[in-house]
């Protein structure tokens, strides 16, 4: 289970560390940091995958990224006696992300070339990336380094051995080296990022795939878009839990009960309603209704992940749907760690009810976000590697 997620100069996200539970609500007004927060989590887990460079691309690059406030404020700017405005750098250019969990943590630093070193001057380069065990790096903790090109491990007398297999700037070690003799770490750490799931805005408009029928196979994961919707929800009825999902359908929609038609291999979502004399086929069902179905199908997969984040999961759905969403969110924090980022009042108070859970409150000061109580708060102690 991860217990810190700390993010350095993404967005408005100037330096934030967030304490993790079992079960994390993400909270705050319009504009506080929350998309911020959920899409610092998504480059971490496509950095296993070796997609954080393209995926910073895709957003405008490192410079549109970056934190465009000054390194630090001063007590006269944040007491509002003088005006914000930029200081002497102390620190180079850097974008960090991280977390620290129960067994192992890691960070990722990224930074601008150097000028004139190539023609890709707007392609971030990875400057450092470290694994360590605990909660907190520290000089005897360290695992794995990567600094620069160069990569090394602890061996089994805490000897530092160097690895011969150099490693490009656009490259994380996380993809191009995995031994598992010399960092067995590092594969563990690798292979906990990728199970991590997100979802984000399910599609369900009269053109989306989920209503229309497609060939079934067996789907114990929800694809991130949802089309696979009818077979995941009957691989969870033949393999999964039968009962719960039963027993989520009638909670949302009392006296209902959904069913998979089978035609010639194609699968088909069909909920009877109390009262209609006829099953409803997925193309009549409402938006909120296809999409409480889809975070059913995802809540209840019969292969849960170490982590399993959802963005605003309340979107489209009715104010009386939220308390059962919040069970079945609770139920599936049983299984997997989750992150649940939204506004939605009446999903945040059912949520912050369940034993155990972890609400935090951003907002905004001086354009950086901040989480709110943090001055009365117990945060955790981190620690970036240096250059």
């Amino acid at each position: 289970m991860l217990t810190t997620l700390a993010i350095a100069n993404y967005r408005s996200l100037r330096d934030l560390i967030v304490p993790l539970a079992r079960l994390n609500v993400i909270t705050g007004a319009n504009g506080s940091g929350k998309s911020s927060v959920y899409r610092a989590l998504r480059l971490l887990a496509v950095t296993a995958r070796g997609g954080v460079i393209p995926s910073l691309a895709r957003e405008g690059g490192l410079q549109s990224t970056l934190w465009a406030g000054p390194e630090r404020f001063s007590r006269a700017m944040l007491a509002g006696d003088t005006p914000v405005q930029g200081t002497r750098r102390s620190e180079p250019v850097n974008l960090r992300l991280g977390f620290a969990g129960d067994e192992f943590g890691y960070a990722i630093d990224l930074g601008l070339p150097i000028p004139g070193e190539t023609q890709f001057g707007l392609d971030p380069v990875i400057k450092r990336e470290c694994i360590w065990s605990g909660p907190v790096l520290r000089p005897s903790a360290l695992l794995v380094d990567r600094h620069g090109a160069a990569i090394r491990t602890r061996d089994d007398d805490g000897e530092w051995q160097t690895i011969p297999h150099t490693v490009a700037s656009f490259d994380s070690m996380m993809t191009e080296f995995s031994d598992p003799r010399s960092a067995p770490e590092m594969i563990s750490v690798r292979e906990q990022i990728r199970s991590w799931r997100f979802y984000d805005h399910f599609r369900t408009d009269a053109e989306s795939p989920v209503r229309l029928p497609q060939i079934g196979t067996h789907t114990p994961v929800l694809g991130d878009d949802g089309a696979d919707l009818a077979a995941a929800l009957q691989t969870i009825r033949e393999i999964g839990d039968a009962a719960a999902l039963d027993a989520a359908i009638d909670d949302a929609f009392p006296g209902s009960r959904v069913a998979i038609t089978n035609i010639e291999g194609r699968f088909e979502v069909t909920m009877q309603q109390q009262g209609l004399l006829r099953a409803l086929k997925g193309a009549e069902l409402s938006d909120g209704t296809l999409r409480y179905l889809l975070l059913v199908a995802a809540l209840l997969t019969p292969r849960p992940p170490a982590l399993l984040v959802l963005n605003e999961p309340e979107t489209s759905l009715h104010p009386d749907l939220l308390p059962a969403l919040a069970r079945l969110i609770a139920r599936a924090s049983l299984r997997s760690q989750v992150i649940v980022v939204s506004h939605a009042a009446r999903l945040i108070a059912a949520l912050e009810r369940e034993d155990g859970s972890e609400s935090v409150v951003l907002e905004k000061q001086l354009g950086a976000t901040r989480i709110g109580d943090a001055d009365s708060r117990d945060l955790p102690a981190w620690k970036w590697p240096a250059r």
